[in-house]
């Protein structure tokens, strides 16, 4: 099981950014995004069931950030847009076989970098 993420960069504040989560080895019912800033711990970012009915977004990013998958193509996205300096961590998806929320994820992608200028 690989959950690869990529979509990371450099971004003026206000800008947009559209990470991608490619899964391999299996489907999963609920995917997840996480971040961890700069001496910060990783927080729940947002969350999507399998058909994309049910959604889940932390309160700092409700309204600017869309949490979507293409379960033909295995990959879960994340577009952000009016971003923050403060929305700048390490992203980093995840997959369960639970219910959506923002606990019990048994596996995780690498984290890719968005840094966000202001």
């Amino acid at each position: 099981v690989q959950l690869q993420a990529s979509g990371g960069g450099l971004v003026q504040a206000g800008g947009s950014l559209r990470l991608s989560c490619a899964a391999s080895g299996r489907a999963f019912s609920t995917y997840g995004w996480f971040r961890q800033g700069p001496g910060a711990e990783r927080e729940f970012v947002a969350a999507i069931s399998w058909g994309g009915g049910s959604r889940n977004y932390a309160d700092a990013v409700k309204g600017r950030f869309t949490i979507s998958r293409d379960n033909a193509k295995s990959t879960v996205y994340l577009q952000m847009n009016s971003l923050k300096s403060e929305d700048t961590a390490v992203y980093y998806c995840a997959a369960k076989r639970g219910a959506i929320g923002a606990r019990g994820y048994d596996y995780w992608g690498q984290g890719t970098l968005v840094t966000v200028s202001s």
